[in-house]
Parts: structure tokens; sequence; C-alpha cells
């Protein structure tokens, strides 16, 4: 049985930006977009979040929720250097380690002998040394596999530590809320509350042959997760499944024509960020995205080796007959070929 440790920092961004201003500790912060530029929260520390403010919201919207927000525009180097120091000290207990995003990670330690052996005390140590030398906070979740780890690690934020063991994996299942599980989303979540399941018991209440038939392959792994098994390795090079770029403009896009405008400079900065891949996969297939301006989205993909101009503009017609209506984002993106072991990329 595996010893996993999930490593979340808390508010990363923000984090960062309160332990070099402590001034801003105590008082709401988001990190984030302008609202002139229509850019959203990337991330934002706890007193923002009682005001209901999220990752992802439009900055108008959460000035709105707080109109005393401080808004910080960010500096994603800072914010590199600082993950490199985190993962530095994750690297001192395992070589197991897979990376999520610059602020959260999977540990294998079922084979590492410090603090004899324990995955408590090395999640621990962890948490201890990053506050010491970094000066953030990590919470850590530790379990005999990544879905359980995960979980645990969001228990009790910020700055906490959560154990499920082998002998807890049964009962804690069967109390967790299906929502929890990762990859339930709202819809999936209403309806599975409409046919009355709303707990890990209510799901292993269910026959697997009616899960498949309701949700297809996730029913199955829903069947899984409600006995508390995962059996996914920690992997220490993620592939990349693909490459996009995308534009939120100042001002909405009112026409199709003039979403066609933009194609060439977003298609031209794909290119770029596609060049930068060395060695880069096979393109299989390419994809437009698109935002209106009431915040509805869709996407549209098409399989082809050999993209080009044509193709997008195809896939952007389809895209725009979804909504007909004014665009404030535009993206496009390639979905790439399986990597081998040699291009796999590491985040770091």
């Amino acid at each position: 049985m595996r010893k996993i440790i999930h490593c979340d920092c808390d508010c990363f961004y923000a984090a960062v930006e309160m332990r070099d201003n402590p001034a801003l500790a105590e008082i709401p912060i988001a990190i984030g977009g302008s609202v002139a530029q229509r850019g959203v929260v990337a991330t934002c520390n706890y007193p923002a979040r009682a005001f209901g403010i999220h990752s992802a919201m439009p900055m108008a919207q959460a000035l709105k929720r707080c109109p005393h927000l401080t808004v910080i525009r960010g500096d994603m180097a800072k914010y590199k250097a600082v993950a490199r120091q985190v993962f530095a000290i994750y690297r001192d207990v395992t070589e197991l380690i897979e990376p999520l995003s610059l602020d959260e990670a999977f540990l294998d330690v079922s084979e590492v002998t410090l603090h004899h052996g324990s995955a408590t005390r090395m999640a621990e140590a962890i948490r201890h040394r990053v506050k010491q030398e970094v000066g953030i906070t990590v919470s850590a979740g530790v379990a005999p596999n990544k879905f359980l780890a995960k979980i645990a690690s969001d228990w009790r934020k910020p700055d906490g530590l959560f154990v499920i063991t082998p002998d807890d994996i049964d009962a804690f299942v069967q109390q967790l809320p299906v929502k929890k599980i990762h990859g339930v989303g709202p819809r999936t979540a209403e309806k599975l509350a409409e046919l009355g399941i709303q707990t890990g018991a209510d799901l292993r209440a269910r026959p697997l042959t009616e899960l498949v038939e309701r949700f297809g392959r996730f029913g199955h792994r829903l069947h899984e997760l409600s006995h508390g098994r995962d059996e996914r390795p920690v992997k220490t090079h993620r592939e990349r499944k693909s490459i996009s770029t995308e534009q939120t403009y100042s001002q909405d896009l009112p026409t199709l024509e003039a979403c066609r405008r933009q194609l060439p400079e977003l298609i031209g900065d794909l290119e770029r960020r596609y060049a930068r891949l060395d060695p880069a996969p096979a393109v299989r297939g390419v994809m437009v995205k698109i935002k209106f301006n009431d915040f509805t989205q869709t996407t549209v993909e098409h399989a082809d080796p050999a993209p080009n101009l044509e193709q997008f503009e195809t896939l952007l017609n389809v895209g725009w007959a979804r909504g007909e209506r004014p665009v404030r984002l535009l993206g496009v993106g390639y979905r790439l070929a399986e990597e081998t072991a040699a291009q796999q990329l590491s985040l770091f």
C-alpha cells in the first residue's frame, strides 16, 4: 500500500505578496488582471474569500462584492522562484514528485525511511520547513492513494494537516459528500442529487451497472472512489496534451467578422509558443474557444495534423453560431499527440 502526501500551498500568489508586505495580511487582496482589461481573480487571500470572492471570478464582480478589495497585478517570475524553493524542500524528502501546478504536488513516500518511515511526520517536517525557510504555509494530506490525499489536504485548510490511515478509509469515504470527489462538478452533483446520492455511502449502494449506464466511464470511476480505491501512481513527468493562447478584449468583439480579424494574431502567438517546445510533440488537432459577453463559453475542436487559418476560421464559425452575440474572449490551441519520454516536460 502506498504512502502519498498531497501538498498544497495556501492561497499561493496572495501568500507570497503578504509575506513580502505584511500590511496586506489582514485586508482583502486579490491577485489578477485589472477591471479595465477585464481581468479575473487568479487567487485571493482568506479575508477576501469571506466576501465570496474566488479564483476565476471577474475582477469587476469581485470589486462589487468587496469595494475595498486591494487588487495586485502579480509577478509570475517571483511566484515561480518561490515555487522552486518549495519544490526543493519536497525533493529533500523524495524524488517521486508529481507537480500539478506551481503550488501543489503529490509526493510518493512509500519507500522513504526518513522519520522512521512515517508519512505523517514527513508532512509535518515539510510544512515546518516551508514556513520557516520560504515564509508561506502549506496544507498537506496524507493517505494511501492520490484521491484521498488530495481531499485530505483541503480538509483543514489553511495551514492544516489531515491524515487518512488505511483503517480510516471505509468510514471516511462513506460519509464523504460526493461534491468533494474530483471530477464531480455542479452539473454532475445535481444529477447525483436527483438520484438521491449525496455521500459515498449512497454511491456505494448503487450497482456499478447503473452508474455506468448513467455516467459512462465516469460511473466506473465513481464506483471505485466510493470504496476509496485509486491505483494511479505518482507520475514524475506530466504529458502535455495541448497548448493554447487566449485574449480577453477590453471592448467586446461585436460581430463574427471582428472575431475573424483577431485570428491571425492569436495563431501567431500560438505558433511561437509551440515552437518553444523542444522537441515539439506532433499536432493532432485544433481548437477554438469563445467566451461571449454573458460569460457563457464554448470550445470547438477538430482532429487535423496540419492546421491552417481556414480550419481555425471554420471552427470559429461553428462556435459563433452557438451564441451569436458579442465576444469578450477568444482562444486558439493545438491538441498534441502523445509524447515520448524524451519529450515530456517538467514544470520546473
